[in-house]
Formats: structure tokens, sequence, C-alpha cells
């Protein structure tokens, strides 16, 4: 039997929770929260013990817990999960009828209604995401919701929580058919080859797909393009697909070289054309400045947080370094592609690294294009930290 507890609201945050803010913390709430067991049932309540919302407690790195429902006789039960997923589905059937396209999110976390959960699709089969203990306690409910789902064929799981201080990232298959590995699916037109069953991370970032696209059809022409921190290779693959001149792929994971050499030939390019360089970014840099090689495109996508040897990186603090870095080796009129996935700050802030970074390198610059989360990876204005993703396409002048 699920616990069902009661917790008051802090009074200054009331009126924001009525409108719909999803997170619980420690400063939200007027009750301790840190003795709660997972996946207990939370009613919110005001001063007057008047029902504001409910939801759920699960530790994650945000917070103690989600809202889910402002309804008061609404129990978060099969029927309620039925409705979240088939509710998010309906809003993204456009994607499953696109024959180009054959991964995306379905269901985008608090974004969707339900906190501390998303879920991927890949050419049939879904992959859930659980971030905490207390969303993973709902399981036998929404798994069953996930079978209803369009052209289910089978379902991955992996778990991003901590038990007992650490953190587990099991992977499972958990229903339907194994797929043969390496799954391949499309993102226009573009072939992904996705592994489900090796880690946290399947071989490409969904929440890119726009800008991609738009690095292909509009920016690789004729272009020499270096796309650092390149995971899989995803960046240089579409460049290239969009007829750049060469592109060179540098990131510091050995498995970098042969995903890339992998994502190239799946896609028919020869990967023996291209640089794929397994090296820290920053020494490569150092390199390319030595070496007076220079770029007319140049993609930066660093992880919020990264530690090296000689090098820890952390988005907050070290993104104006990280661009000046870039700007030494774009040629005049060449473009930056600056992106972070870092939720602590907003793009107000983001281009005032930008433009810290041109003024302390006495460059002038002209902002092209800008992005954030693409229509999948859905998010409500209440909580408007959930939109993390900032790329900004920037010309050197």
């Amino acid at each position: 039997m699920t616990t069902e507890i009661t917790l008051k609201a802090n009074p200054k945050y009331i009126k924001q929770f009525q409108k719909g803010f999803p997170l619980l913390n420690k400063e939200n709430v007027s009750t301790p929260l840190e003795n709660l067991d997972e996946g207990s049932i939370v009613n919110l309540v005001d001063t007057n013990k008047n029902f504001i919302a409910r939801g759920y407690f699960g530790k994650q790195n945000k917070g103690f817990g989600w809202l889910v429902s402002w309804k008061e006789d609404e129990p978060i039960d099969k029927e309620f999960f039925n409705k979240k997923f088939q509710n998010a589905v309906n809003q993204r059937l456009h994607f499953f009828y696109d024959e180009q396209t054959t991964a995306f999110r379905v269901f985008n976390s608090e974004g969707d209604g339900f906190g501390g959960i998303t879920l991927d699709y890949f050419e049939g089969y879904y992959l859930i995401h659980w971030y905490s203990m207390g969303a993973y306690s709902f399981k036998e409910d929404i798994i069953t919701a996930i079978k209803k789902l369009p052209n289910y064929k089978g379902l991955y799981q992996k778990k991003r929580f901590a038990v007992e201080g650490k953190y587990v990232e099991e992977d499972d298959f958990v229903h339907g058919e194994r797929p043969s590995f390496p799954l391949l699916v499309k993102e226009n037109s573009v072939n992904f080859a996705i592994y489900l069953n090796d880690g946290a991370m399947v071989g490409v970032f969904l929440d890119q797909r726009e800008v991609r696209k738009l690095i292909r059809d509009k920016y690789a022409d004729g272009k020499r393009v270096l796309n650092t921190f390149s995971y899989t290779g995803a960046f240089s693959v579409f460049a290239a697909l969009g007829g750049a001149a060469e592109t060179t792929s540098v990131d510091l994971a050995n498995r970098s070289l042969s995903k890339t050499i992998e994502q190239f030939s799946i896609n028919g390019i020869d990967y023996e054309a291209q640089n794929i360089l397994v090296e820290d970014v920053f020494k490569y840099f150092k390199f390319a400045v030595k070496k007076e090689l220079t770029f007319d495109m140049v993609i930066l996508d660093p992880p919020s947080f990264a530690r090296s040897k000689k090098h820890t990186f952390s988005a907050s603090k070290d993104y104006t370094d990280l661009l000046k870095e870039a700007i030494a080796i774009t040629e005049k009129n060449g473009v930056i592609v600056a992106s972070t996935n870092c939720s602590t700050f907003d793009m107000k802030k983001f281009k005032g690294f930008i433009e810290t970074a041109f003024k302390e390198t006495n460059g002038s610059y002209k902002l092209l294009e800008e992005f954030t989360l693409p229509e999948d990876f859905k998010t409500i204005n209440q909580y408007k930290q959930s939109d993390y993703l900032k790329v900004v396409f920037i010309q050197k002048r």
C-alpha cells in the first residue's frame, strides 16, 4: 500500500504552486522532507489545509519530488498514466507518421505532466529513463501504459538514481522483442546506429535534431568543420552530408573513434576522408593554434561538467574561456555553433558569455540563429528551468 502524506506549502510559494509549479524542494514546503519513503503520495495544502496539488516523493538532483495533478479527486493510478501517455502521444502523432525521422521523445518528464521520467522512441522500441526511486515505484502502472503506445515492439530502461549514495546506471531489457544492435534509426533521412543495451548514452542526443538539420541544409557546404566534444560524430555526419569540404571530430573518450566511424559508414561516407581524433579538446585547441589551423565552422557542445587529467570544465564558469579558444581558430566570417545543456543559467546569460568572449578577444560578431528544445521535448512555462538547451549560431566578423 502506497503511503499518503500531507505537506504544507511554504506561504511564499503558494501562488506559484497554484499556477502549476511542479517541483518540491526544501525551500518551498514547510514540512521536513528528508525522511519520507520514496514513492509516497504527497498531498500539498496551503496554510488553511486547502488542497493545492498531488504528487509524489522522489529524491533526484533537482529536488525531492514532483507535483503531477491539481485535481483533488484524481488518483495516481493506471488510468492516470494511460491518460498522460496518450496525451503525450497525441501531441506527437506527426512524428509517428514521419518515415524520415524514426527517433524522438515521446514523454518529457514534467513537460508532459509527470516529472522524474522520460520516454524516447527508436524505430518501434521505447526507452524509459527513471530519475528517482520514487518515480520507479510506479513502474508497473507506467510500463502497462507504455505497452499500449503506437508501433510498440519492446521496452528498455535506464535507472539514473542513487541508492545508498551510489548511482545506479543499470540497463535492462524490460519487455517485448529483443532487437539486434545496432538498431538503425533515421533523423531527417540520416541514419544513426543506436545501442539501447550499452550504457546511459545510446548513440545520439535527440534534442539537437533541428540544429543538425540546419548545419546540413544551410551552413556546411564547402566548409571546413571542427566538431568538438563530438561523442559519436552526429554533427560531423550532418556536415559531411551537407557538402562540408572536411570535418574534424575531437573527443576524449576512446570509444568515440569506433562510434564515429560507424556513423559515417552507415551513411555511405568514407570515414578515412574525415579527421577523427581521440584527444582532449583543450589540448587540441592549443595544437590548432600552434599549427595555424583554422576552420570555417566550429561546433561547441560540451557537457555541463567534465573532468580530464588536466582539465575540469564547468559550463557555468568556463564557457566564456571555451568560446575564446574557438574564436582564435575560426576564420573571419566563419561560424561558431555554441551549445549548452546546462540548466543553471538562461539564454540571456549564455549570450552574455558570448559577448564577454568577443570583447576579451577584441573581436566582433553577429548572432545568426538560436535554438532551445525541439517540440517533442515539451516544457511548461511554470517551470522554465526544464528548457535547458541553448544553441546560438555566431558569425565571427
